[in-house]
């Protein structure tokens, strides 16, 4: 505790002893002493203590330090330290893999940044690595890191920037926004990474302010701002339903990896589910009537992340719906047609022992690198060279963004659609304005034709 209560004795002398100059002062309630072996450093020390009173400075009571000597006096915590900490701390507090990941690159991204300077400094893949990989994962089934990270680790270790000088220079902080908003190969990176970052740079010197590391946040005095972003689907990439059809039918004439996913893709356009929550899909989840719509209840998606951030060392994580608690369930209903390709698939593949509609040749979850090669197989079957060539339906996501777009293009109430897509209404607003555009005639007819109803009925 700091306090100005301060009182300085004079120096008495004890004989015989082999420090005979004594020095005692008293802080607050608590009386501290040295002892010197000349009376000439005791003075000098006294004229310290003295002069640092007189500065108006406060004395810590359980040291006797003036708080000058006790700032000095405490090791220099490094940003890489902290940020450490601020990792190790949210590993286990958020277990989610997927976050930890995600708080990783962007620790890694802004600490390579903050160093004191660039001499013997490792590649810039190779350092990013060492901090993604080692500094900021704390997992159990991590191994030891090779030697040529270790070395990269050490390097930043002493390299990396004492934290005053996050609050002394701003100018570090402004290294630390670019290096966050850069890709390694120096391009821009995407708007949704930059704010992502952003966000846990932030939390991390809120973290240091809690820490009494740093007096205050710096980052929000800095003149900055993220990159804008459009956020509206582009629907010059979003198939059609027709061509969303004939992009499922073609997965199906790619062979038996194909013939396995295209329920797989039909969930993805049909449902607007996640591929992550189709993965995730079971049986026990399905009403599949004989004829007539069925309902798909949602509950969950598997994500791949690796299992160095796992905590049972998976690759993949069972995680809740998105922005939603881990036992909420979203009921989508599912037309016919969907209905039928699910019954086919359940009866022709059975499911894994979990339940599990769709698995990989050797029972475990699909991986997405094999439902994507699938995907472009599909594109270049069912698309035209130049739509494949301008990145139409580039990914298998968009089947999603084209089972919302037709949802809505087709009357449905933008919160019915917002519920089944398992988004806010908010959120389907921003996205899917073009759209909702799209609609705003047809609603004015609407409008204008009860307005001349009410009129007759005058």
């Amino acid at each position: 505790m700091l306090t100005f209560e301060f009182t300085v004795y004079t120096i008495r002398e004890r004989a015989n002893r082999p420090k005979p100059f004594q020095l005692r002062w008293k802080v607050g309630p608590r009386t501290h002493s040295k002892s010197y072996k000349t009376k000439t450093l005791a003075d000098g020390r006294r004229s310290q203590l003295m002069a640092a009173a007189q500065r108006g400075e406060q004395f810590d009571v359980e040291t006797g330090l003036p708080k000058s000597e006790l700032e000095a006096s405490k090791p220099k915590l490094t940003w890489l330290d902290h940020a450490t900490d601020y990792a190790r701390m949210k590993w286990s507090e958020a277990a989610s893999a997927k976050g930890r990941a995600t708080r990783a690159d962007a620790l890694a991204a802004v600490s390579a940044a903050l160093v004191q300077d660039m001499r013997g400094a490792p590649a810039p893949a190779v350092l990013r690595r060492a901090l993604t990989g080692y500094a900021f994962n704390f997992s159990e089934h991590r191994p030891p890191p090779p030697d040529h990270l270790a070395a990269a680790l050490t390097w930043i270790s002493e390299k990396s920037l004492p934290m005053p000088a996050l609050e002394d220079d701003s100018e570090m902080i402004r290294i630390a926004l670019k290096a966050l908003s850069t890709r390694l190969d120096g391009k821009k990176a995407a708007a949704t990474t930059i704010t992502n970052r952003r966000t846990v740079f932030n939390n991390a010197l809120r973290y240091a302010v809690e820490r009494k590391l740093l007096t205050a946040n710096p980052l929000p005095s800095i003149d900055w701002s993220p990159p804008p972003t459009d956020d509206e689907i582009d629907l010059r990439y979003v198939p059609n339903p027709q061509q969303a059809k004939a992009l499922i039918d073609a997965v199906g004439t790619l062979g038996p990896r194909g013939e396995h996913l295209q329920a797989f893709f039909a969930c993805i356009y049909y449902a607007a589910t996640r591929p992550a929550e189709a993965m995730n899909l079971r049986k026990s989840d399905c009403t599949l009537p004989e004829t007539g719509w069925g309902v798909l209840l949602l509950s969950g998606s598997a994500s791949r992340v690796g299992a160095a951030w796992t905590d049972d060392g998976e690759s993949y994580e069972e995680r809740g719906l998105k922005h939603r608690a881990r036992s909420s369930v979203r009921d989508v209903p599912i037309p016919p047609e969907l209905v039928k390709m699910l019954l086919a698939h359940i009866e022709r593949y059975g499911v894994a022992p979990d339940g599990r509609l769709f698995r990989a040749a050797q029972g475990g979850v699909v991986l997405s690198k094999e439902y994507s090669e699938v995907w472009q197989k599909a594109r270049r079957a069912a698309l035209t060279e130049t739509q494949v060539l301008h990145h139409f339906a580039e990914v298998p996501y968009t089947g999603r963004k084209a089972g919302i777009s037709f949802w809505l293009a087709s009357g449905v109430d933008s919160t019915e659609v917002a519920r089944r897509a398992g988004h806010s209404v908010a959120v389907l607003n921003k996205f899917y304005a073009k759209v909702l555009d799209g609609r705003r005639e047809h609603a004015n007819t609407l409008i204008e034709r009860a307005m001349r109803t009410a009129e007759a009925a005058e």
